[in-house]
């Protein structure tokens, strides 16, 4: 919810400066844009992901494609859970489709930076690896966390 309400008051005070023609007031709005914006889309995603009864390897299409660009579904989930533990600091771990040249990719993102509108790749899952995702219950044990997001 913080995410979307200072994201509707950013983007208030960004239809004001447009109005204005106040480019220095739109430049200095777009880290809030990009923050808050960026923190509503990742947790959108994320929450669709997960799922008490989840777990296990996909199944169709994605799993071909696990296949063709990973080699096996242990070696994707290997590299993605490598790209989540070595963010430094606050960020993201992601599954992307690049769709120029068709293939999925692993990468990660800092702080609420979005997939798509940073690097963009289509997100298909995404680990928030913020440490209040995981500290009440792993501590600052990055790599049981993500075990368990598995």
């Amino acid at each position: 919810a913080a995410y979307v309400n200072n994201l509707n008051v950013t983007e208030e005070k960004y239809k004001e400066a447009l109005a204005k023609g106040d480019v220095t007031a739109q430049v200095s709005l777009q880290p809030a844009l990009k923050f808050n914006g960026g923190g509503h889309i990742n947790h959108t995603i994320f929450w669709t992901n997960l799922s008490p009864n989840g777990g296990g390897e996909p199944q169709g299409e994605l799993m071909e494609a696990i296949k063709r660009d990973f080699g096996s579904f242990g070696n994707f989930k290997e590299k993605l859970t490598a790209v989540s533990v070595g963010v430094q600091g606050s960020g993201w771990g992601w599954l992307g489709f690049n769709q120029g040249q068709g293939c999925l990719q692993v990468t990660a993102c800092y702080n609420q930076d979005p997939l798509q509108g940073t690097t963009g790749l289509i997100p298909l899952l995404g680990i928030d690896v913020w440490e209040h995702a995981y500290y009440l219950q792993y501590k600052n044990v990055r790599p049981d966390y993500l075990k368990a997001i598995w």
